[in-house]
């Protein structure tokens, strides 16, 4: 098989490409302004190689601003249009060369702060400013699905790996001895370790029946305080200093704040479980001791 993958050297990017590698199919980076050999795309011009989905099985669409904050207006204008405008670039070109499927990143943000309610693809989207971006980025994929393409949204929890993502940041802490909860604890974290998530990918890949929201998530999210707990055992530290909400405000903005750290979301992989899929790291303990090592 031969995929195309934007963000192909980012955290989530280079794991999927070697595990592509690894059983034998052919990834494809989509650079940006694009060099010999590998095919290139401007998302500010909306330019794509005319070939760059010439003998392509699948595309996987991971590139985005990241959504580190802070949030000013401009940065949160790039959050918004590198997801919409890089996925209308991509779900274009997918049906202009009648690639069969397409796989475009997007995440847990789209249901919003919910509380305790369990949430599966079911679940209608929440409010906030991720929330909204997640659902212009997936609406963005339109033009793919009107020409027939098989879509599929992996909408991803925290993914865990001390290699990149947000764990690294999270460590930072526990290292100095003053890591624990965050704001009151009781928010619900869904999260995945990384071989999961690139298996999940893999899967959603291969199983030509899934289309649509795929939730890419452990079937068992954990509190804040016990994912925090979790990752203080890991790293043989303690977890007793609590960050409190108003420091993590006055630091990150409100906004972020709430939305990267002190928001419920319960979410949980009915898709994945419903086709078969089988997690190596359901459990957050030795997910978490995997992650750290």
């Amino acid at each position: 098989m031969r995929v195309l993958i934007t963000g192909a050297t980012g955290f989530i990017g280079t794991a999927l490409s070697d595990a592509l590698s690894a059983r034998g199919d052919t990834p494809v980076p989509l650079r940006r302004g694009g060099h010999d050999p590998n095919p290139g795309w401007d998302i500010a011009a909306g330019r794509i190689d005319d070939d760059a989905l010439d003998g392509v099985d699948a595309v996987v669409h991971l590139a985005g601003e990241s959504i580190l904050p802070p949030w000013t207006k401009a940065k949160k204008a790039r959050i918004m249009r590198s997801r919409v405008d890089g996925t209308d670039l991509i779900a274009r070109a997918v049906a202009k060369a009648s690639t069969p499927t397409l796989l475009t990143a997007s995440g847990m943000d789209f249901y919003g702060d919910r509380g305790e309610d369990l949430l599966t693809e079911s679940e209608p989207p929440g409010d906030g400013f991720m929330s909204r971006v997640t659902q212009a980025w997936e609406t963005a994929a339109a033009p793919a699905v009107a020409a027939g393409a098989r879509v599929a949204h992996l909408r991803s929890s925290l993914v865990l790996d001390s290699s990149g993502g947000s764990l690294p940041k999270m460590m930072w802490p526990f290292r100095f001895f003053v890591g624990g909860r965050i704001g009151g604890g009781r928010q619900w974290w869904s999260w995945i370790s990384l071989e999961d998530e690139i298996r999940a990918i893999l899967h959603v890949l291969d199983t030509g029946g899934i289309r649509g929201p795929v939730n890419l998530a452990s079937p068992n999210p954990v509190r804040n305080s016990e994912f925090m707990t979790a990752l203080g055992a890991a790293m043989g530290r303690p977890s007793w200093f609590p960050t409190p909400r108003l420091l993590l405000e006055a630091v990150l903005g409100a906004g972020a704040a709430n939305a990267l750290l002190l928001e419920s979301k319960r979410v949980v992989p009915e898709v994945l479980s419903q086709t078969g899929f089988g997690f190596t790291h359901p459990e957050i303990g030795p997910a978490m001791a995997a992650a750290v090592h």
